[in-house]
């Protein structure tokens, strides 16, 4: 049997742009460039007329004409199983899009490196389970056979610690915490890491799912949009393709706006045409309360762990977006010292996923390749232990049977984390537990992120009310979950993992003896509400509903334990798999009609939208742009 040669690769995919990266013989984070020749590919994706995929620059040229064929920033929907965007007729997902992209990225590196079979992936540090289980499955829709992944301020965290560019696993020569302040293109991500001995570790993680780049780039739009309309009383909003190609002149204008101090805006729409000046100082200005978000989140997450700027000993940024002058402006006015900003903010998050590839396969083949020993010697030792963004619980009931979630891992816990509680039945000869599994927002003030159910059938007969039910929850060292539910009294056990972002849950019970037939499977009853608790310290109301009176469900929370020791654990004997009926009648999803993005299509470059032509209708074609409208 033919057998590939294992490569270190990883993969940053990003809400804007992606690149993917491996390491060479001599132990060195390498980035591939796409089939046209860029490190960087954007990950915008083109359907055109004869159902072929483009995906990259040429897919967003296309995107002038036809808007409606092409599908840019699908990253901030990921993990939404009810977001769908419609093309002919046919639906596709964030993971359809995210795996295209995937298969663009593989597709150049087998060219260079031969197969590609296993990759790291980084995602934000904020991103769900449910996020990071779409990212997964766009990963082996995309022709990967094992998919690891990475939180991208980690990954930042990693490429600065064994290196930047020239100066590969050069040693830091002391221990120090290192505040990541990770701006994309489409999410804010900050994490401070403390390095020590061979040691990345995580103490903190924050952000914005909802903050990056293209938020600067709507501000400076809306802006340009209303003075446009005051111009000329047409608005290039009301039409797709004109509102495209402003987009593609503000995201051109605000990278030039990161080096000089002002930089030209062309907008043309219904036969006009104008050039303005916009400055930099003003580009600041208009965009200065999303600056002042990144600020908050900075300053909370410090607050939030007791710690000042004086714990901080290098503020490092990465990602594309972090260039903006106003951002490091901020950040050195927070901090108070200057930034360290020698990685690369377009490759660092796909390097330090390469570096963490290679830590992986350490007692691989692939080890053994590389021709410096001190380099595979101490990817070996290298360790990094990541932090649970996230709070991971279940839904409770309090004493006014009001449903609410109950935390059992705090957000900022150390991966991998366990926690088991004991809670009691409410009623006697109670048959069911019905666990609903839930992690805390991304941001604060947003509701709940529900993950899916773990129910135990058929408990032990005749149990008493108060009976012991033990619940473990645990996060794995990818901050995937895994719950476990023990009827303590008979021994049974259900384990849930959740494995589509569907909240579609694999339940396993134990507790059946080969003598014993396996009972009916039947539909679970859908409850409300799943534990009855007086008194907790980490719940929130903020999403509370009105529980049935008659409902026989729920648990009784009583004191805070740990699981019982020495529990005989019994052989599993069946599983089953729940489906919410909820997602029954939902879009199909796209099928295997579809035909394969791998390879590059070739595509005419689309015609210039109308209007391109049209004169000036300035007399000096340009016009200082010094007072923006209040977005």
């Amino acid at each position: 049997m033919k057998t590939h040669k294992a490569h270190a690769v990883g993969i940053d995919l990003g809400t804007t742009y992606s690149c993917l990266a491996y390491l060479n013989e001599h132990g060195e984070p390498v980035t591939l460039a796409n089939q046209e020749g860029e490190l960087a590919t954007p990950s915008v994706v083109f359907f055109d007329e004869d159902q072929q995929v483009v995906v990259g620059t040429e897919a967003l040229r296309n995107a002038i004409v036809r808007p409606d064929r092409v599908v840019q920033n699908s990253k901030r929907h990921i993990g939404d199983p009810a977001h769908r965007w419609t093309i002919d007729g046919q639906d596709y997902t964030p993971v359809d899009i995210a795996s295209y992209v995937l298969r663009k990225l593989l597709a150049a590196a087998r060219e260079q490196i031969g197969e590609v079979e296993r990759a790291v992936v980084t995602v934000p540090a904020q991103f769900s389970e449910l996020q990071r289980r779409a990212t997964i499955e766009a990963g082996h829709r995309a022709g990967l056979k094992q998919v690891d992944i990475i939180n991208e301020p980690v990954a930042a965290a990693l490429c600065y610690v064994l290196g930047t560019e020239g100066l590969w696993f050069t040693e830091l020569a002391d221990e120090q915490r290192i505040l990541v302040y990770d701006l994309g293109g489409g999410t804010f991500d900050l994490s401070l890491v403390k390095y020590h001995q061979d040691e990345v570790c995580v103490v903190a993680s924050s952000g914005d799912l909802r903050l990056g780049g293209i938020d600067w780039n709507a501000a400076l739009e809306r802006a340009i949009c209303d003075r446009f309309l005051a111009d000329f009383n047409t608005d290039p909003r009301e039409d797709p393709r004109s509102l495209q190609a402003l987009s593609l002149e503000v995201e051109t204008t605000k990278r030039s706006l990161s080096v000089r101090p002002r930089a030209a805006l062309t907008v043309q729409h219904d036969a006009h045409r104008k050039t303005y000046q916009v400055q930099q100082q003003k580009f600041a200005e208009l965009t200065q309360p999303l600056v002042e978000r990144t600020a908050v989140i900075t300053q909370k997450m410090l607050a939030d762990n007791q710690m000042g700027w004086a714990h901080v000993d290098v503020i490092l940024t990465t990602g594309g977006a972090s260039r903006m002058p106003m951002i490091r402006d901020r950040l050195k006015e927070l901090g108070g010292r200057t930034l360290n900003t020698s990685l690369s903010p377009d490759q660092s998050i796909a390097h330090g996923a390469t570096y963490y590839a290679g830590m992986l396969l350490t007692n691989t083949e692939f080890a053994k390749a590389i021709r410096n020993k001190e380099v595979s010697s101490r990817l070996a030792r290298m360790k990094q232990v990541s932090v649970s963004a996230r709070g991971l619980g279940i839904l409770i009931q309090n004493d006014q049977r009001i449903r609410v979630p109950h935390y059992l891992i705090p957000a900022n816990s150390p991966l991998p984390a366990k926690f088991t509680q004991t809670f009691g039945t409410v009623v006697e000869n109670q048959k069911r537990v019905h666990l609903q599994i839930v992690e805390s927002p991304a941001t604060e003030g947003r509701p709940h992120v529900p993950l899916g159910e773990c129910i135990i059938d058929d408990l032990s007969p005749d149990l008493s009310e108060g009976s012991e039910i033990a619940v473990t929850i645990a996060y794995d060292g990818q901050a995937r979950v895994h719950v476990t539910a023990i009827d303590v009294t008979g021994g049974r056990e259900a384990t849930a993992e959740i494995i589509r972002p569907e909240n579609v849950v694999t339940t396993e019970v134990e507790g059946t003896s080969d003598e014993e037939s396996p009972s009916e499977v039947q539909e679970p009853v859908t409850s409300l509400d799943d534990f009855q608790v007086e008194k907790w310290a980490d719940s929130t109301d903020a999403v509370a509903v009105q529980l049935p009176d008659d409902d026989d469900e729920i648990l009784d929370l009583s004191k805070p334990s740990t699981a019982p020791g020495g529990r005989k654990r019994v052989r599993r004997k069946k599983s089953k798999t729940r489906t919410p009926a909820g997602n029954k009648s939902g879009p199909s999803r796209p099928g295997n009609k579809r035909k394969s993005a791998g390879e590059r299509q070739t595509v005419k470059p689309p015609p210039l939208p109308p209007g391109l032509d049209s004169p000036q209708d300035s007399a000096s074609a340009e016009e200082e742009f010094w007072n923006l409208p209040d977005s």
